[in-house]
């Protein structure tokens, strides 16, 4: 105890009891108190206001006052000292009174001595001292951000700390008492089981476990289990420390799909230039096929061919532009034409059980984007709205003209003043609950099914359009459907038409190196430059390039070299060429290559780059680009 003494004050109407109290004062072996003696109510109501006092001693009977009153409203205006009830004569009713009105003891003073007296008032500082530091820990308890608290081993809740019912959503007088069965649901039992095995035989537990609060939210929570003895009438309790670390597991969740689709964007790099060789031979052959038919049927079959190599050579592109990161290019594009092609591969693809329908007005505004990128978005709209009604339903795609105001852009941050192009597509599915609707962005989220989706369609969806100076709006009533709203800045210029093939550019003989690993696209290369009045030798790597550079380089007009090939690449090619004759002109070929390589070839003094698959047009006009230079 502390060396400082005890304040006492002794309230009773009866001198001759204050003279005998001091009188045991004097007798106390241990405790160091000081008294006072006041012998009514009112001066005792006015002490006590006072608060300068450690703890008080109250007769029942002052006069014609009560000392249990004086014990309830002192209690009741704050006083925190203990207060000890005294009575001449001893009454069952009036001490359990006493104790229900916040005594800390009562004494018969016709049983009392000096040690008893000396006793009762040491227990009562101390329970006083003990109870202080009980709060202050409590207090501490409450300020911490884990989830603290103690059940019984029949998983009683018996205390509750604030984290606790932040992460739980249960307050502390609704969880107190209750099991925690109640208050969350263990997604897996059995492990709870064999942690309460462990904790009972070793005295602790760690480990994760997966949880439903009151709200229904799905957390991951860090547990440790500690058993303690005798917490409060309890001979065996549990003191557990929940950490939620439900954001952490997300992010290394998402931390490993970033690594998987890492190396599926590697993977798919490799996989394109594999089909870019496969389908530049296909894309060129066709073409050279073309004037050798005469009939129709065979005619409009080639075209279907090239059609679809075309297709898929855009295709391949889009998969390394989104690989890497790559901006495609941007032209002036009438949207209307990309709704109709959506619409007919929705009628070849989707369930007969959904029905489509487009609305178009003739005079829809055109935009600046990229046609592919923007393909790609209303694909991706139209995929969920068929994935939200497995059991059928209508798919509607609309475009319309918006003036946007200044009033407009004020209600919505990312509006712009100005002309833009609506697209809704809406459906009649299964809509999105409301609660995640401020979610369906963000990159790695999903409501599909674990393995069913990524998580990156919305979040590219958004990355385009905003890319593209436009923004999007969702409106979803659960079970009732979706309608997402795509704006997008319009232009005054005019649609850009690509322009028809015209009559392709012939050499005058000029031999023509041609250097790539894949014998079909040497082949066909070879084909289409000697239909049109080239001469071509091939080379199947950099190795065999220099060679045969070196033996006819006085006839060598143009280089063209493929950027990845065994042996020797084609930045090895074009830097050893260019040293055995700096005026050489090449022109660098690849369907896989670094922008950073391609800018590396240019420095290197190359003429041109042609992407792989390329038409004959294309491998012609720029020919005589180079050539004419």
């Amino acid at each position: 105890m502390d060396n400082s003494p005890i304040k006492v004050l002794f309230i009773d109407d009866s001198e001759d009891d204050y003279i005998l109290t001091r009188y045991w004062f004097g007798e106390f072996q241990v405790a160091n108190c000081e008294l006072e003696w006041v012998n009514n109510y009112e001066a005792a109501r006015n002490a006590i206001a006072r608060y300068q006092h450690d703890i008080y001693l109250v007769d029942y009977r002052l006069g014609l006052d009560s000392g249990l009153e004086l014990l309830r409203e002192a209690i009741a205006n704050g006083c925190c000292s203990p207060i000890i009830l005294l009575t001449g004569q001893g009454d069952w009713e009036i001490d359990i009174e006493a104790m229900k009105a916040g005594a800390a003891d009562y004494l018969e003073k016709s049983q009392l001595t000096a040690p008893l007296l000396e006793r009762s008032i040491r227990y009562a500082i101390e329970r006083k001292q003990t109870q202080q530091k009980i709060r202050e820990q409590a207090a501490l308890l409450d300020v911490a951000t884990d989830a603290i608290f103690v059940c019984d081993l029949d998983e009683k809740i018996l205390f509750w700390n604030k984290a606790a019912q932040r992460l739980y959503s249960w307050k502390k007088e609704e969880a107190i008492n209750k099991k925690t069965r109640v208050l969350w649901h263990e997604k897996h039992v059995s492990q709870v089981e064999k942690a309460l095995n462990i904790m009972m035989k070793d005295g602790s537990w760690e480990g994760e476990l997966h949880q439903k609060t009151k709200s229904g939210k799905e957390i991951i929570v860090e547990s440790r289990w500690t058993l303690v003895h005798e917490f409060g009438n309890k001979a065996q309790s549990i003191l557990i420390v929940n950490t939620d670390i439900t954001e952490k597991k997300q992010l290394e969740a998402q931390f490993l799909r970033a690594q998987r689709l890492e190396s599926i964007g590697t993977l798919a790099s490799g996989i394109a230039h594999d089909l870019n060789n496969i389908l530049a031979p296909i894309l060129m052959t066709a073409q050279l096929l073309e004037p050798e038919v005469d009939d129709q049927r065979s005619r409009q079959l080639l075209q279907i061919l090239i059609i679809n190599a075309k297709r898929g050579a855009t295709l391949v592109k889009q998969v390394l532009s989104f690989t890497r990161g790559i901006e495609g290019d941007r032209t002036i594009l009438q949207l209307k034409h990309l709704i109709v092609e959506i619409q007919q591969i929705i009628k070849e693809t989707f369930p007969k059980s959904i029905q489509v329908s487009t609305q178009i007005p003739q005079n829809l505004w055109t935009v600046c984007g990229d046609a592919t990128q923007l393909h790609q978005v209303l694909m991706n709209l139209c995929v969920n709205a068929r994935d939200a009604m497995p059991n059928g339903g209508t798919l509607k795609i609309l475009a319309e003209n918006l003036l946007i105001d200044e009033n407009y852009a004020k209600m919505r941050i990312d509006a712009k003043v100005g002309h833009h192009i609506v697209i809704t597509v809406s459906d009649s599915g299964t809509g999105i609950q409301k609660e995640l609707l401020d979610r369906i962005f963000e990159p790695f989220f999903t409501t599909k099914e674990l393995g069913k989706a990524t998580g990156l369609g919305l979040s590219t969806v958004l990355g385009i359009i905003k890319s593209h100076g436009g923004f999007i709006d969702v409106v979803s009533v659960q079970g009732k459907g979706s309608q997402f709203k795509v704006y997008l800045p319009a232009q005054e210029a005019a649609e850009t038409i690509e322009e028809k093939e015209q009559g392709l550019p012939s050499g005058q003989g000029e031999l023509i190196l041609v250097v790539d690993d894949e014998a079909a696209i040497r082949d066909v290369t070879k084909i289409s430059l000697e239909n049109h009045n080239y001469k071509a030798i091939t080379a199947s790597d950099g190795i065999e390039a220099i060679a045969l550079y070196a033996e006819h380089q006085d006839k060598i007009s143009l280089v063209l070299t493929d950027m990845l090939m065994p042996s020797m690449d084609g930045i090895t090619t074009i830097r050893t060429l260019r040293k055995m004759n700096p005026n050489v002109k090449i022109i660098a070929v690849s369907g896989l290559t670094s922008q950073d390589k391609v800018n590396t070839a240019y420095d290197m003094g190359i003429k041109a780059f042609l992407s792989k698959p390329y038409t004959a047009s294309q491998l012609l006009q720029t020919i005589s680009t180079v050539k004419n230079n």
